[in-house]
């Protein structure tokens, strides 16, 4: 018998969205493999809100006092602390989009679809080399995402839509990886400007080889979640 700390998962799976994971982390990284589809043309992007006062992890926090010193105190967080939403959207060459939602703005399939997939789209179609690659969308199943009107402009643009399951941000490169990163290297700000520059430099500052190294890491966590029978598998990474 040992003593073990309880790990946390975004959600307790039911049968059902653990084999729903399975299979489309299967037909996913099918297409990977046979060629079908190519990480050099995916693009990935999300929404995410960031604090302007940063408190880091419970292990960051831990920090060397001498022996009848007490230890640094983090004030918890509360849900009035400011924060401001922003979408990011990368490629494995790198950023494509970072965009600060202004306050009081909400992201519906209209917002998301002027302000994000638009921009993203114009971009990649400066920097392409030939007018026939076929990019592939990665996001998750937020409402706006899913939205007919989206489906439809991304199908008019010739871009096609990877599955994603539901409770997946384990599978999510924003989640998984870009937010952690910003947050980590994020500095205290006391309004939206600075915190907005801040974060913007941080994204231009990464190197390319980081973006690389995360969507071969996309391909790493489906066959994780495959050998896991569709279950959170994060416990599993070394």
């Amino acid at each position: 018998m040992r003593k073990v700390t309880s790990r946390w998962v975004a959600h307790q799976l039911t049968d059902e969205q653990k084999q729903k994971r399975l299979r489309i982390c299967r037909q996913n990284l099918e297409k990977f493999r046979n060629g079908t589809w190519h990480l050099c043309d995916v693009i990935t992007g999300d929404e995410t809100w960031i604090y302007h006062r940063q408190i880091g992890r419970k292990s960051s926090n831990a920090t060397w006092v001498g022996a009848n010193e007490p230890p640094r105190t983090i004030v918890r967080r509360n849900r009035f602390e400011p924060r401001t939403l922003f979408c990011f959207f990368f490629k494995s060459t790198g950023s494509l989009l970072i965009h600060k939602v202004d306050k009081g703005k909400t992201i519906d399939h209209d917002y998301y679809i002027d302000n994000c997939l638009i921009p993203v789209i114009n971009e990649i179609r400066k920097k392409e080399k030939s007018s026939r690659t076929t990019y592939k969308m990665l996001h998750d199943n937020g409402p706006p995402h899913t939205h007919p009107d989206v489906i439809d402009y991304l199908m008019e643009e010739g871009i096609e839509i990877i599955p994603h399951p539901s409770y997946s941000p384990d599978l999510a490169p924003c989640d998984f990886w870009l937010n952690d990163y910003i947050k980590n290297k994020l500095t205290d700000h006391t309004n939206e400007e600075s915190l907005a520059q801040e974060v913007s430099t941080i994204v231009k500052n990464i190197p390319i080889n980081e973006f690389k190294k995360t969507f071969d890491k996309l391909l790493e966590r489906m066959k994780l979640c495959i050998e896991n029978n569709g279950d959170y598998f994060e416990h599993l990474i070394k």
